[in-house]
């Protein structure tokens, strides 16, 4: 049975897994915790795809000290030969007697390291943290339940809800620590977009730049008028640039079409129309708001003012999973579709 100690390692267990953001895909980030006598004898993470997971980091830096010791780790130790040796196995080897598992893991062929553990005879627990650990891996947990990938809206507002000035001005609203967060946000997923008017008006990047390089840069992404795309073509053109010109007719399919090009996980970073699209369609499922604290006034252009007209009587309140300053800029992240 759990206890407050147990959650102390497992959160410990889930910072560790964090530091391989950028690092995993499409493996998930795992953080691992091994303590013996109440004392921390190893730690490990998933810190970069095709290397060791996080079970056998910890039990090296853990040696002997592993033997009749708890282990607490972030995703159900995995039961398959991949590029790396089954962690249950490695965990029955160095003879643990306990192991907190934070969620399942849902794969067919990794799945069932808990079931191994317990006919080993090793104690095991599942759930401790459940919510935390599958929203750190949301776009893989969400790749074997959907076939579209997991979409992250991400705006910039002033406190009036504008996205641009009445000019429609390329300036930034929000300030340098704001920004490094997208970054870093960037550096974990598989591809960042925008509408065809941003792309066109602001001639974005969309690449990661920061501290934080992922493992393989994200597919850049543009979302188009059904026009504007050739006759015969499929939903998804890849021009000369490097950059995927999407169909914004049919969202729902030209995610699908994505999907199977093995995006699981889409930053989408407006402009308004794209980003009203995208909600109307019920398509976003973390909507991330970066909110200065400036007021655009008269003519601005407001983040929402082309989504679909809601009764206030009537309208859901979104759950809040996450506010953080950055300087006086104030982040939320709110969630529209559970894990």
């Amino acid at each position: 049975m759990t206890d407050a100690r147990d959650e102390e390692f497992m959160r410990r267990a889930l910072a560790l897994a964090e530091r391989g953001w950028g690092q995993t895909s499409p493996n998930p980030m795992v953080g691992a915790v091994i303590v013996r006598d109440g004392k921390v004898v190893g730690e490990g993470w998933h810190e970069k795809y095709g290397e060791a997971h996080a079970e056998a980091n910890a039990l090296a830096r853990a040696g002997t000290a592993a033997e009749g010791a708890t282990v607490y780790v972030t995703l159900e130790p995995c039961n398959h030969t991949g590029n790396t040796p089954p962690c249950a196995d490695a965990l029955i080897s160095a003879r643990v007697v306990r192991v907190v598992i934070a969620t399942r893991d849902p794969g067919i062929q990794s799945g069932g390291g808990a079931d191994k553990l317990r006919a080993a005879g090793i104690e095991v627990e599942i759930g401790l943290l459940e919510p935390e650990a599958r929203e750190l891996n949301a776009s893989f947990f969400h790749s074997f339940v959907s076939d579209r990938p997991w979409v992250t809206l991400k705006l910039a507002l002033s406190i009036d809800g504008a996205i641009a000035d009445s000019q429609r001005g390329r300036a930034w609203l929000t300030n340098e620590d704001s920004r490094a967060e997208v970054h870093r946000i960037r550096a974990n997923v598989d591809a960042i977009a925008v509408g065809a008017t941003t792309y066109a008006t602001d001639h974005p990047k969309l690449t990661v730049r920061g501290p934080i390089q992922p493992r393989v840069a994200p597919v850049r992404v543009v979302f188009v008028p059904d026009g504007t795309l050739s006759a015969g073509r499929t939903s998804v053109l890849e021009d000369v640039n490097g950059v995927s010109f999407v169909r914004v007719a049919d969202l729902a399919a030209s995610l699908r079409a994505l999907r199977t090009r093995g995006i699981r996980s889409l930053m989408v970073e407006g402009g308004a129309s794209i980003a009203s699209a995208f909600l109307d369609a019920e398509l976003v499922d973390r909507l991330v708001i970066f909110q200065a604290p400036i007021v655009l006034g008269g003519g601005a252009l407001a983040a929402f003012g082309a989504t679909s007209p809601r009764r206030a009587a009537n309208v859901r309140r979104l759950p809040v999973l996450r506010r953080q300053s950055f300087g006086d800029d104030l982040m939320t992240i709110y969630a529209l579709h559970a894990v």
